[in-house]
C-alpha cells in the first residue's frame, strides 16, 4: 500500500460507481476487491460475509485462488478472519502466520502473504462481514491505511446487508415459528405489570448516499445538525415530567453532556474530511464506537452504548430531515420491542399508551432503564432472541414480577392475567385503605415498617405506603450516572430533598456503596476474582478518604437543623467503624469553623454484612447508634454462596436453621444494649420470611415500598405468643429449612402470608 491511500475520496467514489451499476450483487462485489486491491496497492483483497450458525464464508477475492470462493469458510473465532469477526475490531499484522490464531486453508494460497488487515463490515452494530487485505512484504499498516479499509468497509455494508448476497431470513433462521404463544423469560429492569400490542423501536437509519459531492456542504450539514440536536436535548431536560429535578434528570444531563464530547465530534468531521457524507461519518463513528465499547469489561462502560446509539440516530435523523418518520405514533395499549433504547428516544413515545419495555439487552442501571422507572413503566430485560420471536401488532404481555413475556399469549394465560390484575389492583385498594393502620399483631406487639429507597421518584411512597420512615436511603446511585464525582452542593441537594420530602419522618443514609457490581465511571479499578468480596464498599472509601468526607460534608449540609442519620456499609472490624467515625467527627468540627449550621443531633450506625463483625459484637454495639442488618450480602458471605450464580441461586435457604439461630443472637444482643436493630434486605419485604424475622425478636424492618403493604397485612393476622413459641422450638431442627413447616403453620392459624 502506498500514498495511493491518501486519496480515499477518490477510492470512494469508484466503490461508489460500482456499486451503483447495473448487474448481479456478486458480480459487484467481484468488482469491488479488484478496484480495493488495485488502489491501496495490495496483493490481496479479499471479502468474507456472515451466514447461519456463525460461519464466514469467502465471497469474493483478488489474490486468493478463485476455487476457494464460495468453499472457504471459518467459524467466527476461527482463524485470524474469525478473530475479528469475534471482537468486531480491525487486526493489523505484520507477521499473520505467526500468530496464534492463524489458520492455514491449501485452497486459498495464502502462505505466501505475511501482511494482514481485516476490517469488520458492521451493520447495526453487528459484524456482517469482514474485509481483508494482504501483502507479501511483511509491514505494519499505517493508522491512516486502518481508517481508510474501515471506511471503506463502512460503504460495503450498504452491498453486504442489501439481501442480494445472503438471504435475510438465513440469519434468522433459528427464530422460533411466530405464530405459537411463546413465553419468554429475561431479568426485572422496572416493576410492574403491563399489556399491550408489540411496536418496534427502531433507530436504525436508511443511508441513501454515503459519499460526499462537497465535503464543505457536508461539514456545515454536521455542524448545523448537532446545533440542533443539542436544542432538542435542552428541551427535554425541561419536560414535565422530569423538570422536577432527582437522578433521572441527573441521567439526561449526563447524557447531554455526550451530546458535547468533542472527541466523537472530531471523529465524526475526520470522516466527512475522508470523503463521507455527513450522516455517512457518523453512522461509520458510531459503528466502530459501538464494536469498541462491547469489548470493554466495565459493565457501565458498555451500558452507555445505548446512550451513543440514541445521539447518532437522532444527529443522521436531523442531517436527513426527518422529523416524524422515524417512530410509531401510539394510538393504543402498547409494549416497547428493542434490543436496547436510548433515554431521550423513550421520551419521544407518548407516555398515556406505552405500557411496558422488553429489551434483548438492558441493565438495572441503564440510563433507559432509570428514565422508565421514573416513569413508571416496567421494563424486563436480557430477553434472548427477542426480536426473532415478535411481530409488529402481536399481543404481548409483560409480568415484572415473574420476568415473564408473553408473546401471542393464550386465552387462558390473557385470562390469568385479567385476573392477576384485577386482584393486584383490589389488594392495593385495600394495602391503601390499611396504610394509617399500626403494623401490630393481634396480641398487641407493635412492628415499625420503614421503606428502603434510592431515588428521589420513591419518596411519594413514603405517604403511599404508610411507612414510618426511610430505613435505607442507598447513595449511590447518584455517582453510578455521574462522568465524574459529583460536587457536594449536587450531593447536597439530593439529601435534602429526601430529608424535605420525609418531613418529621427519619432517613437513614447509607455512605457509598460501590465497587462489585455496582461500577462508578471516575473511580479506576483492577479486574477482581471475587468483587463481591473485594475492593467495595467502605474499603474504597477509606482508601480514598476524600470520597467519604465529601459525602459527609454534603449530608451534615442537607440535615442542617434536622437529624442526621448516618450508617456506613460494609464495616468488618470495629477498628473500620472507629476510622469512619473519626472522618465524620471532623467534618462536624469543620461545620463549627466555618460557622455553618449544623444539624439537631447526628445518629450514627453501620450495617452487619460481615459475619466477622458479629464476634466483636459487644464492643461495637457501644460504638453505635443502631445497627442494621444487611440479609443480602450477609448471607452469602454466611454460606459462601455467590448469590448471582445460577447454579448456587435456590441451594440455601434464607429459613435455614443456622441462619435463623445466627440472626436471633444478633436481636437478643441489640436488645440487651438496648440498641435499635433493623433488617433491611430483601429478605424482610417477603412476608413468609419477616413472619420468621419478627418471632425472632426483630422489632424493625425496612423493605421496598410495594412489600409494605403485604407485610403490615401479615403482620397484623399474627398471634406472636404463638408464632414465637413455633419458632424458638424450631430454630434448632436440623432440616435444610423450616420455610414448609412455617407456610402451613401460617396456614393453619389464618395469617395472611
Amino acid at each position: 500500500m502506498t500514498d495511493h491511500v491518501s486519496q480515499p475520496r477518490l477510492l470512494l467514489r469508484r466503490l461508489h460507481s460500482v456499486m451503483a451499476s447495473g448487474g448481479k450483487a456478486q458480480d459487484k462485489l467481484d468488482r469491488v476487491v479488484r478496484v480495493i486491491a488495485q488502489n491501496m496497492v495490495a496483493e490481496v483483497c479479499s471479502i468474507y460475509l456472515s451466514r447461519a450458525g456463525g460461519i464466514l464464508e469467502l465471497f469474493a477475492t483478488e489474490g486468493l485462488k478463485e476455487e476457494a470462493v464460495h468453499q472457504t469458510r471459518l467459524r467466527v473465532g476461527e482463524g485470524l478472519v474469525g478473530l475479528v469477526a469475534e471482537r468486531g475490531l480491525p487486526l493489523n499484522l505484520s507477521e499473520a502466520p505467526q500468530h496464534p490464531r492463524f489458520v492455514y486453508r491449501a485452497e486459498t494460497g495464502e502462505d505466501i502473504y505475511h501482511s494482514f488487515l481485516g476490517v469488520p463490515v458492521l451493520r447495526a452494530g453487528k459484524v456482517t462481514g469482514v474485509l481483508v487485505v494482504q501483502n507479501v512484504t511483511p509491514r505494519k499498516y499505517r493508522p491512516e491505511e486502518v481508517e481508510a479499509l474501515q471506511t471503506i468497509s463502512m460503504v460495503l455494508a450498504e452491498l453486504v446487508t442489501s439481501g442480494e448476497l445472503v438471504d435475510q431470513e438465513e440469519l434468522a433462521e433459528d427464530a422460533t415459528d411466530t405464530g405459537e404463544p411463546v413465553r419468554l423469560d429475561g431479568m426485572v429492569m422496572a416493576s410492574g405489570v403491563g399489556a399491550g400490542i408489540a411496536v418496534f423501536h427502531q433507530p436504525q437509519v436508511k443511508i441513501t448516499k454515503t459519499v460526499a459531492d462537497d465535503v464543505d456542504e457536508e461539514r456545515v450539514r454536521l455542524e448545523d445538525a448537532l446545533g440542533a440536536m443539542r436544542l432538542q436535548l435542552e428541551e427535554m431536560i425541561q419536560h414535565p415530567d422530569l423538570a422536577h429535578g432527582g437522578e433521572h434528570r441527573e441521567v439526561l444531563e449526563t447524557y447531554r453532556m455526550f451530546a458535547y464530547d468533542q472527541g466523537w465530534q472530531d471523529k465524526m468531521h475526520a470522516a466527512v474530511q475522508s470523503g463521507l457524507t455527513a450522516e455517512a461519518a457518523v453512522n461509520k463513528i458510531q459503528q466502530e464506537n459501538r464494536a469498541r465499547m462491547a469489548k470493554i469489561p466495565d459493565p457501565y462502560i458498555r451500558e452507555r452504548i445505548a446512550d451513543f446509539d440514541d445521539l447518532a440516530t437522532r444527529l443522521i435523523r436531523i442531517i436527513q430531515g426527518d422529523e416524524s418518520n422515524y417512530r410509531t405514533q401510539l394510538t393504543e395499549d402498547s409494549v416497547l420491542i428493542a434490543r436496547n433504547v436510548g433515554p431521550a428516544e423513550l421520551m419521544d413515545y407518548d407516555q398515556q399508551y406505552l405500557k411496558a419495555i422488553v429489551l434483548e439487552e438492558g441493565s438495572v442501571t441503564a440510563h433507559v432503564t432509570i428514565i422508565a422507572r421514573a416513569m413508571g413503566i416496567p421494563v424486563i430485560g436480557r430477553v434472548s432472541d427477542l426480536l426473532t420471536h415478535v411481530q409488529t401488532g402481536e399481543h404481548i404481555i409483560v409480568d415484572a414480577s415473574s420476568a415473564h413475556v408473553y408473546v401471542r399469549p393464550t386465552e387462558d394465560v390473557i385470562e390469568s392475567y385479567r385476573s392477576n390484575l384485577e386482584i393486584q389492583e383490589q389488594l392495593f385498594a385495600e394495602y391503601a385503605a390499611e396504610r394509617e393502620l399500626p403494623a401490630e399483631t393481634l396480641d398487641g406487639e407493635r412492628i415499625d415498617l420503614f421503606m428502603n429507597a434510592g431515588l428521589l421518584v420513591d419518596l411519594p411512597s413514603l405517604d403511599n405506603t404508610g411507612a414510618c420512615g426511610i430505613g435505607l436511603f442507598r447513595t449511590e446511585f447518584q455517582f453510578m450516572v455521574s462522568p465524574a464525582l459529583p460536587k457536594v452542593d449536587e450531593q447536597t441537594k439530593i439529601y435534602k430533598a429526601a430529608l424535605d420530602a420525609a418531613g418529621d419522618k427519619p432517613v437513614v443514609f447509607r455512605t457509598l456503596d460501590i465497587g462489585g457490581d455496582k461500577q462508578v465511571p471516575f473511580l479506576p479499578r483492577d479486574e477482581e476474582e471475587n468483587p463481591a468480596m473485594g475492593w467495595r464498599a467502605i474499603r474504597i472509601a477509606l482508601d480514598r478518604p476524600a470520597l467519604l468526607r465529601f459525602q459527609l460534608r454534603a449530608l451534615l449540609y442537607a440535615a442542617a437543623g434536622k437529624t442526621l442519620h448516618v450508617m456506613f456499609p460494609m464495616i468488618a472490624e470495629v477498628a473500620e467503624l472507629r476510622r469512619c467515625k473519626a472522618i465524620l467527627n471532623k467534618e462536624i468540627l469543620r461545620l463549627k469553623k466555618f460557622d455553618k449550621e449544623p444539624p439537631v443531633d447526628v445518629k450514627v450506625g453501620c450495617m452487619l454484612e460481615v459475619p466477622s463483625l458479629s464476634w466483636q459484637l459487644d464492643i461495637l454495639l457501644q460504638e453505635i447508634d443502631f445497627l442494621s442488618i444487611g440479609t443480602n450480602d450477609l448471607m452469602q458471605f454466611f454460606f459462601a454462596c455467590d448469590r448471582s450464580s445460577p447454579r448456587l441461586a435456590d441451594r440455601y435457604d434464607l429459613l435455614a436453621p443456622p441462619v435463623l439461630a445466627f440472626l436471633h443472637m444478633i436481636v437478643q444482643s441489640c436488645h440487651e444494649a438496648n440498641v435499635p436493630v433493623t433488617l433491611c434486605g430483601e429478605m424482610g419485604g417477603r412476608p413468609i420470611d419477616a413472619m420468621a424475622l419478627i418471632a425472632l425478636g426483630l422489632k424493625r424492618l425496612s423493605v421496598s415500598p410495594t412489600s409494605v403493604g403485604p407485610v403490615k397485612r401479615m403482620i397484623r393476622s399474627v398471634h406472636m405468643g404463638q408464632l414465637r413459641d413455633f419458632m424458638l422450638s424450631n430454630i434448632k431442627s436440623p432440616e435444610h429449612s423450616i420455610r414448609d413447616s412455617l407456610t402451613h403453620f401460617a396456614k393453619d392459624h389464618g395469617i395472611k402470608v
